[in-house]
């Protein structure tokens, strides 16, 4: 089974969060209804801004642990390689 690793933000250059799923479409839809994590609940944090697939969730989980490592700049410098305009993503997934 594969997985995402993905980003939500509350804004651009605002709070970020990176998790890990293998329903990248499901997981994102309950953020943007506050049934996600409680941290992106308190941050306002429901923006899709970048997506990675990988093709066993066991990859994915590593790839995020070691994601959630980063210092900022090198988060936003990765957003912004594949979405500068810091769009919503969402709207892509289906």
């Amino acid at each position: 089974m594969g997985g995402w690793v993905y980003i939500m933000a509350s804004r651009p250059y605002g709070m970020l969060y990176i998790g890990v799923t293998a329903n990248l479409a499901a997981r994102v839809d309950r953020h943007r209804r506050d049934a996600g994590s409680a941290f992106c609940r308190r941050y306002g944090i429901r923006t899709l801004v970048y997506a990675e697939p990988h093709d066993r969730i066991e990859e994915a989980i590593a790839r995020e642990k070691a994601r959630k490592a980063w210092k900022r700049d090198w988060k936003i410098a990765l957003i912004e390689s594949v979405n500068p305009e810091w769009r919503d993503l969402f709207e892509t997934l289906a």
